[in-house]
């Protein structure tokens, strides 16, 4: 698909700083806790043995004993903050240097294959969460809970799985996907003959380190009760890395249990805690998770954590390998008070990524780099959990130093920090999409328009609603279409590459004096980072806020090549526009350029947490979209991957034979025609993701 350039509808608005404010005085962490972790077993890309449907294929949740995602309270890719915080100001537009050259494009996962996966024993899940990776001609891309390995063109590279996959008594075509929990070696996410669940797989992440030439695939996955699926709070990461450079073969399994790492001496938050938000990271000798701890007993933070490997003994297969445990919570002198500091908890903490085998940096003996913010209550109230006013005017760079020791039995690594002063930037809006604030239309956002409907005729009798919600539901009112999850100012996919390191997050945007006008932008960072003293000093090289006038763009990831030329993947949404995958180029010299759709909307988000009739009583309204986008470096190209809505699918389709004198598939909302399948959506969700090759 030829993209589109959004000059014609308006210009993207940059705030640069050549300058970064004085960094404070590093501080310096102890070495951490070391442990063995243990080989696991080994996992593959090839979907395990599925129980029949037992006739709970069919996408009715009021008849089902839990909703369709289990409910976590607000715990899963959780954010304590709420609101938004005052926009930042916009200067004049500038153009980089690179002008990207679009390659293949193709819609990567979507919903239909993430929930009709393994006979249709998964839950309907979303936001997708997107993990890629890409190297030795391959494309793997994980989400919430599922995965894929493409070729370059975007053809699937795993077993045809079509004829063994029944759902509703019929094959189904989920172009050959297989569910996170057959790759971990966990039983179905639902049993749908039985009831019996199996482990909760989530957040899913995925890096090739072309120095081993490995794939790298992180989870985090929830023990839960077997009969009633409430969570045992036993959490654990799922390492998986694969045994050669062919991604659609064996991999290695390492589980690290997180469930007491955190701050848990007592005190106000004490663990069991839950491990949130895993991401990774690689240099040239570790391999690298970090989380963010939540304590399972009440409201409150406690402190991302850092885990570091050897990358040789993952790679290597190792039977037993080493991991090294900081708490930034502890790791730090965080003062008593619920005011930031500069030696204040880590908050997604994102640890840098490296394009080939050049690019790491080696002083110090080895060094990670991360960046993180601070406006989110995490960083500002973590114990109280709430109190910010979701802004701020810093953003810390971290470094973990003497890397080469994680090869040997006893590694002695430090973790050091600086505070930069960078633009104010805030806790984003909502995005709006078309549409949002009025009723769901027939034509674009059916489930919407059901839950509505009075009307229409059923199976279940008159009234669409009947088909998806009790009446005691439908009476909490009138739907309308949603505003999207914007994130929390919490920082996105980092890179160390040109000796620079890259990262954005997502911030509230002004282009007037009205803040009833702001719109999520994006705040992007390019740091030069020393480690000479054997801690980090860092200054900033440039700076920027982005934005485009009167539209939204939201989840930035940033890819850098080795070169320096680098590409954000976004997702793009606004009054005239349905949720959109779009990018923008980004450099050292002048920073992030103009915003280009690479895949248009086609119709509304869509799904259950869009809608109050969906929600369990007393929840609160909270439209997923993200929870992040991924950017992967091959060489001299960028593959990107955002979320979007890639296929629209109209009321009567949408019904099918489930409303009066209807015809098509005999599962509720896929569009999917008689010959069942493959669908456009499910009943309850519409999301999907694209992947794109650009070459700055």
């Amino acid at each position: 698909m030829k993209a589109r350039f959004l000059a014609h509808l308006a210009a993207i608005a940059l705030l640069v700083s050549l300058i970064g404010a004085t960094p404070s005085v590093p501080a310096t962490a102890d070495s951490g806790v070391t442990r063995q972790i243990e080989l696991a077993g080994t996992g593959s890309p090839v979907s395990a043995d599925a129980p029949p449907d037992g006739g709970l294929g069919q996408e009715f949740p009021a008849i089902e004993n839990e909703p369709e995602t289990p409910d976590f309270n607000g715990i899963i890719d959780r954010s304590l903050s709420r609101g938004s915080g005052s926009g930042a100001s916009q200067a004049t537009p500038k153009k980089a240097k690179s002008n990207p050259q679009l390659g293949p494009s193709f819609e990567g996962l979507n919903h239909y294959q993430q929930r009709y996966s393994r006979g249709g024993n998964q839950f309907s899940v979303e936001p997708p969460d997107q993990g890629l990776c890409v190297g030795n001609g391959y494309i793997v891309e994980a989400v919430n809970d599922v995965m894929n390995v493409f070729d370059q063109s975007g053809t699937s590279q795993l077993p045809d799985n079509t004829s063994t996959n029944i759902v509703a008594g019929f094959p189904r075509n989920v172009n050959h996907a297989v569910d996170l929990n057959s790759f971990y070696g966990y039983p179905p996410a639902v049993n749908r003959t039985t009831g019996v669940r199996g482990q909760f797989v989530t957040d899913p992440s995925c890096y090739y380190d072309a120095q081993t030439q490995r794939f790298y695939m992180v989870v985090l996955t929830l023990e839960v009760n077997p009969a009633t699926g409430a969570f045992t709070h036993v959490n654990h990461l799922d390492i998986a890395v694969s045994q050669t450079s062919n991604p659609t073969g064996l991999w290695n399994i390492y589980r690290v249990n997180v469930t007491n790492d955190g701050t848990n001496a007592g005190g106000s938050n004490p663990c069991p805690c839950l491990g949130d938000y895993p991401h990774i990271g690689a240099d040239a000798y570790g391999f690298y998770v970090t989380t963010n701890s939540y304590p399972w007993c009440c409201n409150g933070f406690d402190g991302a954590q850092i885990y570091a490997f050897s990358k040789r003994q993952l790679a290597s297969g190792a039977t037993t390998v080493t991991a090294t445990h900081i708490d930034t919570f502890g790791a730090v002198n965080v003062p008593t008070g619920e005011t930031p500091s500069t030696n204040q908890p880590g908050f997604t903490v994102w640890p840098a990524q490296s394009p080939g085998i050049l690019s790491y940096e080696l002083g110090a003996n080895g060094t990670e780099y991360f960046l993180s913010s601070n406006a989110a209550d995490e960083a500002t109230h973590p114990v109280a959990g709430t109190g910010g006013n979701y802004t701020s005017s810093q953003i810390v760079a971290w470094a973990l130093t003497n890397t080469a020791s994680l090869d040997t039995a006893t590694p002695s690594i430090a973790l050091s920090n600086s505070v930069l002063g960078v633009s104010q930037y805030a806790l984003p809006p909502k995005a709006d999409q078309q549409g949002s604030g009025s009723a769901p239309t027939a034509a674009d956002s059916p489930q919407g328009y059901c839950l509505n409907n009075e009307t229409t005729v059923t199976i279940a009798g008159t009234g669409c609603w009947k088909l998806l919600v009790g009446a005691s539901a439908h009476a909490r009112g009138a739907e309308v279409v949603s505003k999207l999850d914007s994130n929390d100012t919490r920082m996105q996919q980092v890179t160390f590459a040109n000796g620079k390191i890259w990262g954005a997050l997502d911030t509230a945007v002004s282009f007037d004096t009205t803040p009833a006008n702001n719109k999520a932008g994006v705040a992007w960072y390019i740091v030069k980072p020393d480690v000479t003293t054997g801690t980090i000093a860092a200054t900033i090289g440039l700076q920027g806020i982005s934005g485009v006038p009167g539209k939204n763009i939201i989840y930035p990831a940033i890819g850098v090549t080795a070169s320096g030329r680098g590409v954000v993947a976004l997702t793009l949404s606004g009054p005239d526009n349905f949720p959109s995958a779009a990018y923008a180029a980004i450099d050292a010299q002048v920073g992030m350029g103009a915003v280009t759709i690479v895949a248009d909307g086609a119709a509304t988000e869509d799904g259950f947490t869009s809608y109050k009739q969906q929600l369990n009583p007393g929840a609160s309204l909270r439209p997923r979209w993200g929870d992040y986008g991924s950017a992967a470096v091959d060489g001299n190209s960028i593959w990107i991957a955002s979320e979007y809505i890639a296929q629209s699918c109209n009321y009567t389709d949408w019904g099918g034979p489930f409303f009066a004198g209807g015809t098509g598939d005999n599962l509720l909302g896929t569009c999917g025609g008689a010959s069942h399948g493959p669908g456009k959506r499910t009943a309850l969700a519409n999301w999907s993701t694209r992947i794109s090759k650009l070459t700055p």
